[in-house]
């Protein structure tokens, strides 16, 4: 049996909904249907930035042996307009980690772009971070030649049947696409 970790913030965590309800758990059903040897593992935490990420994946490595590593960081990053070049390092180091802690191990970068389009408010720096922000991901990914999930939220991000009334945090059928997304990528590594 080999851990999946998935490391990330309040969309890993499943925010405000049941432990049951959120894309890991979702993905452990997955496993356990295909009678795959994996446990998921849900180590979101909800307001993560990717420095806190930083501070805290040590302590998660240590704590089990990891086959696959999901890095999920980077929303609440880009919700607090950190500049892309910080997102990018605090990514990198928690790769560089896993990969000196668990050289075995394999790992899915999640893509993320930022939620909202603030191009409207009539400033190009908005939406040059926008673009900065989710080149990052794949530049990163190919970077490290890991596994790449272009985009967590896509086919949830904006559609109001599928999140919490924050508009926000997917609800639970959210989270079901979420699965969708992180599955499509996540079974190819898988051994």
């Amino acid at each position: 049996m080999q851990n999946i970790i998935f490391f990330g913030d309040s969309l890993t965590a499943g925010y405000q909904l049941r432990a049951h309800e959120a894309f890991p758990a979702l993905i452990q059903q997955r496993l356990d249907a295909l009678k795959l040897p994996y446990k998921a593992l849900n180590y979101g935490v909800s307001g993560d930035t990717t420095a806190g990420g930083r501070h805290r994946v040590a302590s998660v490595l240590a704590r089990q042996p990891v086959g696959v590593l999901v890095l999920a960081l980077g929303a609440n990053d880009g919700l607090r307009g950190i500049p892309v070049r910080e997102t990018t390092q605090n990514l990198q180091e928690i790769i560089d980690l896993v990969k000196l802690k668990h050289p075995e191990a394999k790992i899915v970068l999640v893509g993320l772009e930022f939620p909202f389009d603030l191009s409207a408010f009539g400033s190009h720096q908005y939406g040059r971070y926008a673009a900065e922000f989710k080149a990052s991901f794949r530049t990163l990914a190919d970077k490290n030649s890991v596994a790449f999930v272009p985009f967590l939220l896509q086919n949830v991000l904006g559609v109001r049947a599928l999140n919490l009334p924050d508009g926000v945090h997917p609800n639970a059928e959210g989270h079901k696409i979420l699965a969708n997304n992180v599955w499509a990528i996540l079974q190819t590594v898988l051994v």
